[in-house]
């Protein structure tokens, strides 16, 4: 069952999500070679830690013992921080991240290159920015939670790749997965 949101709690989980936008920029910013996704992890926190109220959605939730998911290419999400996992020129990173501000919570993921990368991962960076932005459009009053799927797949197969079937988004609020699924 879907929750409905009242507006304080959407007012608060704007605020948690513009938090996240800021985390996720001050962390893309220091991708680059040589750099551990550990290193990542501690200046996500911190950042998130220094506005009041605010804390790291992942740290705790399942057990889970980081404040960020870092995916380097082909991992496809929930890869666990580590000073031993560094970044090597043309690498992708996924970092997700998420904030929780008096119990509510936003949530979000970017793909960063890490130096220059190939042609194809070029591409598919592209061509996954796409499919976002044909999702986000899908997002319309009347639409259902499979338009949205749907877009992003047209646009995925479209240039020759596929979706992950087994993974699927998730609505949030006062829990971290809430519907729809």
């Amino acid at each position: 069952m879907i929750t409905i949101k009242s507006e304080r709690e959407v007012e608060t989980m704007a605020m948690a999500g513009r938090i996240l936008a800021e985390t996720l920029a001050v962390v893309a910013a220091q991708v680059r070679p040589g750099v551990s996704t550990g290193e990542l992890d501690e200046l996500a926190e911190e950042f998130i830690r220094s506005h009041p109220g605010a804390r790291p959605s992942f740290k705790g939730l399942y057990d889970f013992p980081k404040s960020l998911c870092t995916s380097i290419n082909d991992e496809i999400v929930h890869g666990i921080p580590s000073e031993r996992r560094v970044l090597e020129p043309g690498d992708i990173l996924s970092v997700d991240c998420g904030v929780c501000i008096d119990d509510l919570h936003a949530d979000s993921a970017i793909t960063v290159p890490v130096g220059a990368v190939s042609e194809d991962v070029q591409r598919l960076l592209a061509v996954t920015r796409t499919a976002l932005e044909a999702g986000i459009a899908a997002a319309l009053p009347g639409n259902h939670v499979g338009d949205i799927g749907y877009a992003v797949q047209q646009v995925a197969e479209r240039a020759g790749y596929s979706v992950v079937r087994e993974l699927v988004g998730h609505g949030i609020g006062s829990s971290f997965h809430e519907e729809p699924q």
